[in-house]
């Protein structure tokens, strides 16, 4: 659990418990680490909602607000990555063998596959898996983004565990990527996977290629495997090219022709992970572009997915942003991630919906990602994830340092 870290909160107004509108408030470390455990006790359980014990599950990603109403209860692949790697920080037996029953979950979903060549698709139905029959696909699209946060999140299954299981399951998905991915128009990298009808995506994301370029390098330090390391040098060169300098941000990706860059948006989080993943002080200002031209103000506050769309908070990429400035440390990031931690501190206690233990997605019902989508206040597993990562200060596209010291070993 953090500690030492002081919060400074502003409370809402009178109309809302009876605070004080814009009143500080200092929130002791004690208190964050309460905070902490009810977030943690929110993903416990959103994880035991269908089963408990070791049956292998993945978890629904929203509850309550909108998409509650909506009835919407599928599990997003990306989500069940993060709340693994949520789980394997706290160092403690019983969240890693919930994080164990989440990978077993993708692992069972990954072999049940129609196609049986490594994929997983981009979201399924949130339920117990008990048999191959169990497993429901409701978004058939296989990502290259969220294929590699699930790479990411059985590596970190597999350096804490011991099984071999898991490192079979990332290498699988690493081969799907090369076969289907990779790209040598323009600046080289990896284009975005197939879409649901099973096309091809020949725009290439520079976030993806972030994401690979980081489970790439995972890979090739547990594999021992040099192709690894030369796919990881691949995507990262693509990464560096789509560097904006006159804007000191990254470009979101390419066009369908996989040579000109895209400025059709410009997100949050190409610019907080890459610092995370590259650890780059040649593109260390992107942390700052996000801080400046993302942000949102009102009664909470933090950042928005996108520039075109500044009407709401974005929690998730709050806390993205917290993450990547407390890593960097230039003077004043950590005072600003301390601040986008208590706006989610915030959100967390007195936002719409809120249950004192889980992160709302948003701010606000409508909140656009500037491409199509949509966000609302509805309860996230993603974002409550997010939020203990970085109330631990952990980087979530390197080695856990819960996974680093565990002395837990599965059998194989």
């Amino acid at each position: 659990m953090a500690a030492g870290l002081a919060l400074v909160v502003s409370l809402g107004d009178c109309g809302t418990g009876g605070h004080l509108a814009g009143a500080p408030r200092q929130v002791p470390a004690g208190q964050l680490r309460r905070s902490v455990a009810s977030a943690y006790a929110f993903l416990d359980q959103m994880t035991d909602r269908y089963a408990t014990g070791s049956t292998p599950r993945l978890i629904q990603s929203f509850t309550g607000g909108a998409l509650g109403r909506q009835h919407f209860t599928a599990s997003q692949t990306y989500d069940d990555a993060l709340v693994i790697d949520a789980f394997l920080a706290s160092g403690t037996a019983a969240e890693r063998s919930k994080a164990v029953a989440i990978g077993d979950g993708l692992l069972r979903a990954q072999a049940s596959d129609p196609r049986h060549d490594g994929r997983l698709r981009a979201a399924y139905a949130s339920a117990p898996l008990s048999n191959a029959s169990d497993v429901a696909a409701t978004n058939l699209a296989t990502l290259a983004g969220n294929m590699a946060w699930a790479g990411l999140a059985l590596l970190q299954l597999h350096a804490a565990t011991g099984r071999q299981a898991y490192l079979t399951g990332a290498e699988a998905i690493g081969n799907w990527v090369q076969a289907h991915c990779y790209d040598q128009r323009g600046p080289g990298g990896y284009t975005g996977g197939e879409t649901a009808a099973g096309a091809a995506i020949p725009w290439k994301s520079t976030e993806h290629n972030i994401d690979l370029y980081a489970f790439f390098r995972l890979l090739a330090a547990q594999t021992r495997n040099p192709a690894w390391s030369a796919r990881a040098a691949w995507a990262r060169y693509f990464v560096t090219a789509m560097w904006d300098a006159p804007q000191r941000r990254f470009y979101v990706g390419t066009t369908a022709d996989g040579f000109t860059p895209s400025n059709s948006l410009m997100p949050e989080d190409v610019n907080s992970w890459s610092y995370l993943a590259l650890r780059d002080p040649r593109f260390a200002a992107s942390v700052g572009w996000d801080v400046q031209n993302l942000a949102v103000a009102g009664r909470f506050r933090g950042v928005s997915f996108c520039r075109g769309d500044r009407s709401g908070v974005w929690f998730e990429g709050t806390a993205h942003l917290a993450d990547a400035l407390e890593f960097r440390g230039e003077p004043g990031d950590r005072a600003q991630a301390a601040q986008y931690l208590a706006d989610i501190y915030y959100a967390q206690t007195y936002g719409p919906g809120a249950d004192r233990r889980g992160i709302i997605a948003a701010s606000r019902n409508g909140l656009t990602d500037c491409g199509g989508g949509t966000y609302y206040t509805s309860l996230h597993t993603g974002t409550t994830a997010w939020y203990i990562l970085v109330a631990e200060k952990i980087n979530p596209f390197a080695l856990i340092p819960a996974v680093r010291s565990a002395v837990y070993q599965a059998s194989p």
